[in-house]
């Protein structure tokens, strides 16, 4: 660009206000399932959290079956794992998943 040239700048028009979107303030467990390489949760919001076994060992490293041995709490953000009902002694957290480190 040539010194003293003018720069020719675009405007759109904004679509939606950003008060039109949905931003989820809680993650709340609908359903879960499994398959080879991965547990998918499915929050009341409709999304999909996938996360890779091997992320988790005590999940990675037990049986299918095991892995389906969990129960949700109450306010439906925990999936735990009664070590008194199966192999497995954990507890997974949502928002673990959703939020950085």
């Amino acid at each position: 660009m040539e010194e003293g040239s003018l720069i020719d700048i675009k405007r759109y028009k904004i679509q939606s206000p950003v008060s039109a979107y949905t931003f989820p303030a809680e993650a709340r467990i609908h359903r879960v399932c499994f398959d080879d390489k991965h547990i998918h949760i499915e929050l009341m919001d409709e999304r999909i959290l996938s996360i890779p076994l091997w992320w988790i060992p005590t999940l990675y490293n037990a049986l299918p079956d095991e892995r389906e041995k969990y129960e949700i709490n109450q306010s439906r953000t925990v999936m735990i794992w009664n070590p008194d009902k199966c192999a497995i002694n954990d507890e997974l957290r949502v928002m673990d998943y959703l939020r950085g480190r």
